[in-house]
């Protein structure tokens, strides 16, 4: 059972640099620093230096001055970093290996907060005996990441715990960093060229209020342990107890995802590709959530196999699942009708009704989640998903895609379900993804399931 805590009227010491000034000038650094290295690398060449050479070190050092500033300024470069991060599976070879080191990183670490602050915001949030609720409180974070670090702690009925702590200032970081990280986008197109991102980044600062409430994040992160309490696949830590920033939940162990990308094995990767996929399509349906925030940090292989999911904080309440029009557009892109398909995305805003008709633009649109569901079983690998990024931005040009709108009840789904793709391709599995969409994603009837 969790319990509400107490929040007594306490100021906490700031960690994050505050000022609109400050963080706007490291965020608009990021092309700045981009250009000068640009500079540096004509500079070596004069000097002798070979050019792939040149172009490998100007790639690496730019990686890691994105993870360095990112890192640093958490708040909402920090969250903006994690969700490129995913996408670094569309790279091309070429670029992704030093993007790939850096950005990978954004998924797990960040710059940890100090001992002292970490004090001041505990005996702010659960008062100055903070510490009579926990037989023990590891002092060294054991994960950092965008608006808050976790402890691993022992909570004072014997059950091991995380302790999830706001970081001090994480509010006006966060606000501060949406409106200048609009001015520095253009860095993304030295990362992934054709990535849309401004949508993205517009979507993230409409959730800022739901993701820095951790009461919010509570809720539904309990909502999902219910849900999934007795399934074989999935495992939600509990909720144990929460205020506005601080939230404890029971501790789970396992192999993070990004690892499994990168060392697991092909049956490990196949096993956990599918359970992440069931997990992400079966939200909505069992726990009335779609679970946003999908980055491979929030992911546990357990030694068992079940797949663990943390972190709450990102989602959208959907008590009747999916909207019926995702299944019945999924449908009538296996079926190629794309008449119909057009009739749907008109019905549903995506399309003005005077569009014109460009059946390509259309199979770009949405091919994503069809083309993998066109055959039992499906292989996804980097090699796929730029094929797949490459189709898109050839067609952007076409009268239909510049029509193309994003209505407001479908960004953050269409965000997970890119991300979520993005991620399979990392992990370059194969599964039955045809099976797992038919199944959770509602058919043209609204009712039964194929």
């Amino acid at each position: 059972m969790s319990h509400h805590l107490p929040h007594p009227q306490a100021t906490a010491a700031r960690s994050i640099p505050r000022s609109a000034l400050v963080r706007g000038a490291r965020l608009a650094a990021l092309p700045l620093g981009f250009a000068g290295r640009s500079a540096l690398k004509v500079g070596k060449r004069l000097a002798g230096q070979p050019a792939e050479l040149l172009a490998q070190e100007l790639q690496r050092r730019t990686g890691q001055h994105l993870f360095s500033v990112l890192g640093e300024l958490k708040g909402g470069a920090m969250k903006f970093g994690q969700m490129l991060s995913v996408f670094e599976a569309a790279l091309p070879p070429e670029a992704a290996a030093p993007y790939r080191a850096a950005l990978t990183l954004l998924q797990e670490a960040a710059p940890a907060l100090p001992a002292g602050r970490v004090a001041a915001v505990l005996a702010a949030e659960l008062g100055e005996d903070w510490r009579e609720r926990f037989d023990t409180f590891e002092e060294e974070p054991a994960a950092a990441a965008s608006i808050g670090q976790v402890h691993r702690a022992i909570w004072a009925d014997g059950r091991p715990v995380a302790v999830k702590i706001q970081y001090p200032g994480a509010a006006e970081a966060l606000l501060g960093d949406y409106a200048q990280l609009g001015k520095a986008v253009r860095l993304c197109s030295v990362i992934a060229p054709g990535l849309d991102v401004r949508p993205m980044l517009d979507e993230l600062q409409e959730r800022v209020a739901e993701e820095l409430d951790y009461r919010q994040e509570a809720a539904a992160q309990q909502a999902f342990a219910d849900a999934y309490r007795d399934t074989r696949e999935v495992v939600v830590p509990e909720v144990v107890a929460f205020t506005p920033r601080v939230l404890i939940t029971e501790w789970l162990d396992g192999t993070p995802l990004s690892r499994v990308i990168r060392e697991g094995s092909r049956a490990e990767r196949d096993a956990a590709g599918l359970a992440y996929t069931r997990f992400l399509l079966s939200g909505p349906e069992r726990a009335g959530y779609l679970h946003a925030d999908v980055h491979p940090g929030n992911f546990r292989v357990l030694p068992d196999g079940r797949l663990g999911v943390l972190d709450f904080g990102a989602v959208k309440h959907l008590p009747g699942g999916f909207p019926p029009a995702m299944g019945r557009l999924l449908r009538l892109a296996l079926a190629d009708d794309w008449d119909a398909a057009r009739e749907v995305l008109v019905h549903e805003g995506f399309l003005r009704a005077d569009a014109a008709l460009d059946e390509d633009a259309l199979r770009a649109f949405l091919s994503p989640i069809a083309d993998p569901s066109r055959a039992d079983i499906h292989q996804f690998t980097r090699a796929w998903l730029r094929a797949q990024v490459a189709r898109a931005t050839g067609a952007h040009r076409t009268a239909l895609l510049r029509s193309l709108n994003l209505p407001p009840s479908y960004v953050l789904v269409n965000r997970v379900v890119g991300s979520a793709i993005a991620v399979l391709a990392q992990l370059e599995c194969e599964l039955p993804f045809r099976a797992e969409t038919l199944r959770w994603l509602p058919d043209p009837a609204g009712g039964a399931r194929a």
